[in-house]
């Protein structure tokens, strides 16, 4: 038995068109599971289909629509898509310092994060339950985890997935379903460039930080992402995985 094998899964992935979600899609595959993928932008994920190959389909689905929710989780059963394996990756970053940063900005980033996953684990836990080997994953981030200035509304809503991780993993962790997460460092994705763009301090602040000396690449969450929804992680649930090249112990 190769206990890092995703056969006969399904992986549902939010904001699995671009960046960290396309690229924990390609992992899956290479590693047996059926992936199918959600966004807003159908071009998007489209060609995100086209290049990741026949075992990916995918929906355009806003997390923060509670209404589409459940007809995106009607949709599945019909095709029959429904998960074994549900990862949180869907969000949106904003630069701003926090005398800037508005309520509307602050509940915007807050929608996305947390509650479009909430509603999403919930309107999916009946299927979720039924599994011999449920996994739910958050990708979090190492704002969750020390403070970085000017991202205090991304910070919040990071930080509320982390609490997120630990209680679910109580309640649910007894019904077989295990729940983690993934704290990505700085990796090379286009949000990551649009938060550096224009302040080389601040990228040669991280690399000096970090003692791999390097931003991490895609596949690096991705495998982290198998790795954990995989029968290897069998014992694992209610913890936060930093994948950031030690930035996390780096002084």
């Amino acid at each position: 038995m190769n206990f890092f094998s995703l056969d006969n899964q399904t992986a549902l992935i939010t904001g699995g068109g671009t960046g960290l979600g396309k690229a924990m899609a390609a992992c899956m595959v290479e590693a047996g599971a059926r992936v199918v993928i959600t966004g807003r932008r159908q071009e998007v994920l489209a060609a995100a289909v086209d290049e990741l190959g026949p075992q990916v389909s995918y929906y355009v689905h806003d997390v923060t629509d509670s209404w589409g929710t459940a007809t995106l989780v009607k949709q599945l059963e019909a095709d029959e898509c429904l998960p074994s394996i549900l990862v949180h990756n869907a969000g949106v970053h904003l630069k701003k310092t926090f005398s800037e940063t508005t309520d509307q900005e602050f509940t915007r980033l807050f929608q996305t994060h947390v509650l479009g996953a909430c509603d999403l684990t919930r309107a999916l836990l009946p299927t979720l339950q039924q599994s011999s080997s449920a996994s739910v994953l958050f990708i979090t981030s190492m704002a969750s985890i020390f403070g970085i200035p000017s991202v205090s509304a991304y910070a919040i809503a990071k930080s509320g997935l982390t609490g997120l991780v630990r209680s679910l993993a109580t309640e649910l962790s007894p019904e077989g379903i295990r729940v983690n997460a993934i704290a990505p460092g700085w990796i090379e994705t286009e949000m990551s460039a649009g938060a550096l763009k224009g302040d080389p301090a601040r990228r040669d602040r991280i690399l000096n930080r970090t003692p791999m000396r390097a931003l991490g690449r895609p596949e690096d969450i991705g495998w982290a992402a198998v790795y954990l929804s995989s029968p290897a992680a069998r014992f694992i649930t209610g913890h936060q995985l930093a994948v950031d090249g030690g930035i996390n112990i780096g002084f």
